[in-house]
């Protein structure tokens, strides 16, 4: 009997585990909000004017956020030994999910330069607002770089590739699952003109998980491009700079 209550107990657990995981994201992205006020407050008596104290908060919010979301995501799964278990067949060992994902990082900057290519051939201008705002950000709490490269990628491979694709690919086909993961990773990075930039991402990540059956595989390549991004963002005055003092050389 005891046996019995302890596996329906664990059967629950294990299908309630991505719905918290999802509501823990939906957290992270909406719980700022309540404490926005007294924040920037906070750093208007620290005698910051108004612009430094808007993006101090902004920062600040950022980097709490996706820290406590993702230390309570990871609480959460702990508690779910199944939580990745939904694949048929043998995951990918250590070393070869590894390689997928540096391999997979090659991918993602092929696939978005091509989108990115399509999306100026249609018109729109290249640039991410998103990214844009998130270096303004660095300058002020140099922390958001953390909350960017690491925390973020982990959270959103837990979000979007296991709980929403690994749920979908389980009842439908990965382009239907790949599909509706990528598309709903896009918008919630609200950057709607640059939708088939994102749409590509979360299509290869989706293919890494599934090749490899194993989440490590998409967040070591989604962590590398966020950091590639903001390596060359950090530094695109200095880089501009070589390319200029290598042209006069020529």
């Amino acid at each position: 009997m005891k046996t019995n209550t302890t596996a329906t107990k664990t059967k629950r657990t294990a299908k309630r585990t991505p719905l918290y995981v999802l509501l823990i994201f939906i957290a992270v992205q909406l719980s700022p909000i309540l404490v926005v006020v007294p924040t920037f407050n906070y750093f208007r008596n620290q005698g910051l004017d108004k612009k430094a104290a808007e993006i101090a908060t902004s920062g600040w919010l950022v980097v709490i956020s996706m820290a406590l979301g993702l230390i309570v995501t990871l609480i959460v799964i702990a508690r779910d030994r199944k939580f990745f278990d939904i694949w048929k067949g043998k995951n990918a060992g250590l070393p070869k999910a590894i390689g997928w994902g540096l391999l997979g990082f090659l991918m993602l900057l092929v696939g978005q330069s091509l989108a990115a290519y399509i999306e100026i051939a249609m018109g729109i201008e290249p640039g991410s607002e998103n990214t844009q705002n998130i270096v303004i950000l660095t300058e002020t709490v140099p922390l958001t770089i953390m909350a960017v490269v690491l925390f973020a990628p982990i959270l959103e491979e837990l979000v979007f590739r296991r709980v929403i694709f690994g749920s979908l690919n389980q009842t439908t086909n990965f382009f239907v699952a790949a599909g509706i993961s990528a598309l709903v990773f896009a918008a919630v990075h609200m950057e709607f003109t640059h939708l088939l930039v994102y749409f590509t991402s979360g299509t290869i990540l989706a293919f890494l998980y599934q090749k490899t059956k194993s989440i490590i595989t998409p967040i070591i390549a989604h962590i590398m491009l966020n950091g590639y991004v903001m390596l060359i963002q950090l530094n695109l005055e200095k880089i501009q700079d070589f390319l200029k003092q290598m042209e006069n050389l020529q």
